[in-house]
């Protein structure tokens, strides 16, 4: 028996996140194998990772299961993605969502990233110390 989820991939900085979202659940959020209180510990990452779900105004969130696969980057480029992907997931359970998630910015990718270090520089715009002599 397979269960019906919809999926949404979300990345920022370096991270990438693979939501997957399914609804009639019992409002289990697991993040890498692990309950998501236990790796969301920061405080204000597990409303920023959720912020979607309440933006959609769908229900609370005892009624899905949430299973997150993230890696790479950080803490706050993870829970950055896990946002991105929770909006495209609601975004393919319900079209008409939209709107809404468009409105709270939830659905735009961030595309800022680390600037590349250039030859004849310290780091990607320092420039050694300028001697006249």
């Amino acid at each position: 028996m397979t269960l019906q989820y919809f999926e949404g991939v979300g990345r920022r900085k370096t991270s990438s996140a693979r939501v997957r979202l399914y609804p009639g659940g019992n409002g289990t959020f697991t993040i890498n194998d692990k309950p998501a209180e236990e790796y969301l510990t920061r405080g204000g990452d597990m409303e920023i990772a959720l912020a979607p779900l309440k933006a959609a105004n769908v229900g609370s969130l005892s009624a899905y299961n949430i299973t997150v696969k993230v890696n790479g980057g950080g803490v706050t480029g993870q829970t950055d993605a896990i946002q991105l992907g929770m909006a495209r997931a609601l975004l393919k359970m319900d079209d008409n969502l939209r709107g809404a998630l468009r409105r709270g910015g939830y659905l735009t990718r961030d595309a800022r990233a680390k600037e590349r270090k250039k030859p004849g520089l310290k780091r990607a715009r320092k420039a050694p110390t300028y001697t006249k002599r």
